[in-house]
């Protein structure tokens, strides 16, 4: 009997990148654009087609980008792009809060004046963020984007990595690099476990307009069911990411859009005046999730795929971004060095890098939620009288400020003003 035909394989010199990226979200594109600013080239795996990468019409999604973040993708080239549909964070209010009651009296005020280095961040759309890291990857030679592809298959060897495509084809890379989620089919290939939990709560997002303007101020609400972030978009808009039971959530998503509104509206206020829906909902369960080592043998993962934290700080995203700079930095400054940018050491410097920002992060947000996620009258008097201590120390205040800004600890190359 004749032995089948074996894959095709990309074996020509040419065709073998420098990384191999699996996910094509918004951490991939970014990793792989940094990459290039070192010379080493990158093909991108996107498992999303590529019209539905840029889209044009808003579908309610957004994130917060801290001040750190704004400046990776000005060091990447991509802020003029962005720059004149991005709402700037000037300040930020912290309360406690109940459904019909609004914020209460005492909480935390952040305001951007008393850092020098400009807005804490930016909030962006998705279809802009999504559509400029998609052009400029093509308008950049060491870049190969693969929209429409899923990689079934991965192997390691002492020269290089392979990955099977759903097509049959075979690319080769001298590292892996996973950017493919929470699910990570990279890590499970790779024997990476998870560690974490469900927090029964599920976030609803959406966009809202409003009549008032909200000057810039983002609004973060500490109900007992969850916390409600109220996010500046341009003009009057603003993104919310609500947290409820996951019943609760269920029920309320199920309701139609009057129906929806009228469950947020109670919780929202009337601070900035009548509220309608701008774009789609979302519901994302909520849950924490960590992946036991960020690198194994001629691997790495970044964002979701290394971390998942509770949205309450809104850092997800800003967390992937400082995974990309790190790794940027190290495979960089490896490569210059002369060192096999995938050998073990090189990739151990990103996770210790990493890791413990990362676990302090999850830490940080998981005492959050459980502390503010109630209603008891004991801690609710407790972290009222805890904001207020914070709110009365300037120095205290403005350390909260810079972190909110990302502008602590060691900072990337990228990420540097």
């Amino acid at each position: 009997m004749d032995n089948p035909a074996p894959p095709t394989i990309l074996a020509d010199m040419s065709d073998i990148s420098d990384l191999l990226i699996v996910g094509g979200g918004l951490n991939g594109p970014a990793l792989a654009l940094a990459a290039g600013q070192a010379g080493l080239s990158a093909t991108v795996i996107d498992a999303m087609p590529v019209d539905k990468a840029t889209a044009h019409d808003f579908d309610g999604r957004s994130y917060a980008l801290a001040l750190a973040s704004q400046r990776m993708l000005a060091r990447l080239g991509l802020w003029d792009v962005l720059e004149d549909d991005a709402q700037p964070m000037l300040e930020i209010k912290v309360s406690d809060g109940r459904a019909g009651e609004g914020a209460a009296f005492l909480g935390l005020h952040f305001d951007h004046s008393e850092i020098e280095e400009g807005p804490m961040g930016y909030m962006v759309e998705d279809r802009y963020l999504r559509r400029a890291l998609m052009q400029a990857m093509g308008a950049t030679d060491l870049i190969r984007h693969l929209p429409d592809t899923k990689v079934t298959g991965q192997q390691t060897d002492a020269t290089g990595v392979s990955v099977t495509l759903d097509s049959g084809e075979v690319l080769r890379g001298r590292i892996l690099i996973g950017a493919d989620g929470r699910q990570s089919g990279t890590a499970l290939r790779a024997g990476i476990r998870r560690t974490g939990w469900r927090y029964g709560q599920t976030a609803l997002v959406c966009a809202i307009a409003h009549d008032r303007p909200h000057h810039g101020i983002a609004h973060q609400l500490f109900m007992p069911s969850g916390p409600l972030a109220i996010l500046p978009l341009t003009g009057n808009r603003s993104s919310i990411v609500w947290s409820e039971s996951d019943d609760a959530a269920a029920r309320i998503n199920a309701l139609p859009d009057e129906g929806y509104l009228t469950a947020l509206r109670p919780r929202f206020g009337d601070f900035l005046g009548e509220i309608s829906l701008a774009g789609d909902r979302f519901t994302y369960p909520l849950s924490l999730s960590l992946a036991n080592s960020f690198v194994a043998e001629r691997l790495a993962l970044v964002g979701d795929a290394a971390h998942g934290v509770h949205p309450i700080a809104g850092q997800g995203l800003n967390a992937g971004f400082r995974d990309v700079a790190a790794l940027a930095h190290v495979l960089a400054h490896a490569q210059r060095r002369g060192e096999d940018i995938a050998q073990s050491d090189v990739l151990a410097r990103y996770q210790q890098w990493r890791r413990f920002d990362t676990a302090t992060l999850a830490g940080a947000t998981d005492i959050f939620n459980r502390l503010f996620s109630n209603d008891n009258p004991l801690l609710r008097a407790g972290r009222d009288l805890g904001m207020k201590a914070i709110q009365s120390v300037p120095a205290l205040r403005r350390g909260f400020i810079r972190e909110a800004a990302g502008l602590t600890g060691d900072l990337p190359d990228l990420m540097r003003g």
